[in-house]
């Protein structure tokens, strides 16, 4: 009977051990604390943040919509900056100018 959970036991560990890469002992612990570490904070830690932020900003929006303030800058109109020539908006005709 101990002879074949012992067998049970070593064809599990086998099992493991085939399926973490066939490394043995504290290198391969190693290098999964490694791997681990980087997925973490490549990947886990930024989606985390980022649902933070997003559900921050919900709450902040609908808690008072007067106080909220976007943190995106608007996008200037290309003909007050100058990019494109033209009239420019609000400018008004002299009549002193006029031609006749």
């Amino acid at each position: 009977m101990a002879s074949r959970w012992r067998r049970g036991f070593g064809n599990v560990r086998s099992f493991v051990g085939n399926s973490l890469g066939g490394l043995r002992g504290t290198s391969s612990l190693a290098s999964w604390v490694v791997a681990g570490t980087l997925a973490y904070f490549l990947w886990v830690r930024p989606s985390q943040q980022l649902k933070r932020e997003q559900q921050e900003r919900a709450a902040a929006a609908a808690s008072d919509p007067y106080r909220y303030v976007e943190k995106r800058k608007p996008i200037p109109d290309a003909q007050d900056t100058g990019l494109v020539y033209g009239s420019e908006k609000g400018a008004k005709i002299s009549e002193g100018s006029s031609r006749s």
